[in-house]
């Protein structure tokens, strides 16, 4: 399949997509790449039902003037700061046109309101679809209550402390973290972090984790006459094995490399706070659950204080 080198960013208005446009912009303008602006619309099913012809036929232009508003504002913002953009229309569910849309892109970028789940208009219920099933690796950008005004910090007389990645919205990632477990995907993860890595000239981080604690660790089962310290080492030698190979592909790029006890979720989810981006493959150990991502990327998503890059299993088979 041949690709454009573009960024595919969906956006509807909300603080949450405009806040993942500026983080597509920052990339775009580092990259040079141009970026194609989405703003996806459909009459409810309910409404149209309800109408007659020409009522529905007026509701269909007033939602879709509506959404031309919202993206000439988007492409305006983007075309401020130097971007090729080209902005599309579509007609249907956002996260269908989106995932179609995907195939011929090099990277999608959406929004996310946080722990609730992605922008209500932009994914809808289907709060995975664009990670999980899109044709193209997906960034997805959080934002936090505290990114939605901090009314509720304001009230209780302290201001929260800036997410890393707000920092420098001229160069918003300066350490991705990726996570590692052996898998194929985690592979194809590693990549695509080096190039980014390569891309925002920041600092990259390979974590492996493994539960060899007590307690509720999942393999808090082993003898005691095991050694959890041999079996650290002995994840940290298979860390080497993947990155040493990565790092001689790339002689620019060094890769830190960290072992940890605890799952890949809970590891990754606490470097969100003091990394700008996260990367991880969407089928590690764990697989996908249905017809969502696996346990580590969904947990990732849901929890993470920082961006995260999703590399499913749809990524290579297509490229």
């Amino acid at each position: 399949m041949t690709r454009s080198a573009g960024i595919l960013v969906g956006v509807d208005g909300s603080a949450a997509s405009l806040h993942a446009l500026d983080w597509a912009t920052s990339l775009a303008t580092r990259s040079g790449q141009a970026m194609t602006i989405v703003c996806s619309y459909s009459l409810p099913s309910f409404a149209a039902a309800s109408l007659d012809g020409g009522y529905a036929a007026l509701d269909d232009s007033a939602i879709q003037d509506g959404a031309k508003v919202v993206l000439e504002e988007a492409v305006d913002r983007a075309t401020r700061a130097g971007v090729t953009v080209t902005p599309r229309i579509a007609t249907g569910d956002a996260a269908g046109v989106l995932v179609e849309m995907s195939k011929d892109f090099e990277l999608a970028v959406v929004g996310t309101r946080g722990r609730g789940g992605f922008a209500e208009r932009l994914l809808g219920t289907v709060s995975s679809a664009l990670p999980a099933h899109g044709h193209c690796p997906t960034v997805v950008v959080p934002l936090r209550n505290d990114d939605e005004g901090r009314s509720s910090a304001a009230d209780a007389g302290s201001a929260p402390q800036r997410p890393r990645w707000r920092r420098d919205p001229e160069h918003p990632v300066r350490r991705i973290v990726v996570g590692v477990d052996g898998s194929p995907s985690a592979a194809g993860a590693l990549h695509h972090a080096v190039r980014h890595a390569q891309t925002w000239d920041a600092e990259l981080v390979a974590v492996a984790g493994v539960p060899v604690g007590s307690g509720a660790g999942l393999l808090a089962w082993l003898p005691a006459a095991i050694d959890h310290e041999q079996v650290l080492a002995d994840v940290a030698a298979g860390l080497d094995a993947i990155v040493d190979p990565v790092e001689a592909e790339h002689p620019g790029v060094t890769i830190r490399r960290i072992v940890l006890d605890g799952t890949g979720a809970e590891l990754l989810t606490e470097f969100s706070s003091a990394s700008d981006l996260l990367v991880v493959g969407s089928r590690g150990r764990g697989g996908f659950a249905g017809l969502l991502l696996g346990s580590t990327s969904q947990a990732v998503l849901h929890h993470s204080d920082c961006p995260v890059l999703v590399v499913n299993k749809h990524c290579d088979q297509d490229a």
